[in-house]
């Protein structure tokens, strides 16, 4: 019984440490991003009148997680990386994403926007 409960709380120790691991690193990385993002890719490819509600959800999520203005430019710097790397992206779908999901993320996303000058 005494090593079942050990097992429980080295578990819950463990399970702490990693969802503790983002909030010590101040900067959002940009796989961290496209993992998030992956949902809005199908919506940027092929638009259709809406993206679906789970693309909203992460880039909401990602909007609230970016609360610095490093946080904020990595991600600008992510979204960049991912306009110019993957060939067949609807570039004014892409643009839309954060507007039509109600996000205000601060900029508007171009293909040559300068993301050290986000705010």
């Amino acid at each position: 019984m005494a090593s079942s409960i050990l097992v429980k709380v080295t578990c819950l120790a463990m399970i702490c440490l990693v969802l503790s691991i983002p909030l010590a690193n101040a900067v959002i990385t940009c796989p961290d991003a496209d993992i998030t993002l992956k949902s809005c890719l199908p919506y940027v490819a092929h638009p259709t009148q809406w993206p679906p509600l789970e693309c909203c959800t992460a880039v909401l999520g990602l909007t609230a997680r970016a609360v610095t203005r490093e946080d904020r430019q990595a991600v600008c710097k992510c979204l960049l990386g991912l306009m110019n790397g993957i060939p067949g992206l609807d570039l004014t779908a892409f643009a839309a994403v954060p507007i039509l999901c109600a996000a205000n993320i601060g900029y508007i996303i171009r293909p040559n926007m300068d993301c050290n000058s986000v705010p």
